[in-house]
């Protein structure tokens, strides 16, 4: 079996309010949890409870995932301001 390699570069990152993105899939997780809470005694009586933990699941993966994004966020920007900072040739003093 021969090793694969790729032919081409892999393609750039796409970048976006990912912030927000992970914010809202949050919410929404926990949205549906609560909303499936009310009923869940017919989720138990047909075997269907693991939709209800999947839910809540997904909501404390998403506060772990909001708690990531929003550190890769400050780093990137902290990467970003030091980049420029020594990119920006200092002026030499007129004396």
């Amino acid at each position: 079996m021969a090793k694969w390699t790729p032919r081409h570069e892999a393609p750039e990152p796409l970048e976006g309010p990912v912030v927000a993105t992970i914010t809202g899939g949050t919410i929404l997780w926990f949205v549906l949890f609560l909303v499936q809470l009310p009923l869940y005694g017919w989720f138990d009586d047909h075997g269907h409870t693991w939709w209800l933990w999947t839910c809540l699941a997904g909501g404390g993966l998403g506060l772990i995932g909001v708690w990531y994004v929003r550190r890769r966020d400050a780093a990137l920007r902290r990467a970003a301001d030091a980049r420029d900072l020594t990119a920006t040739p200092s002026t030499p003093s007129a004396d």
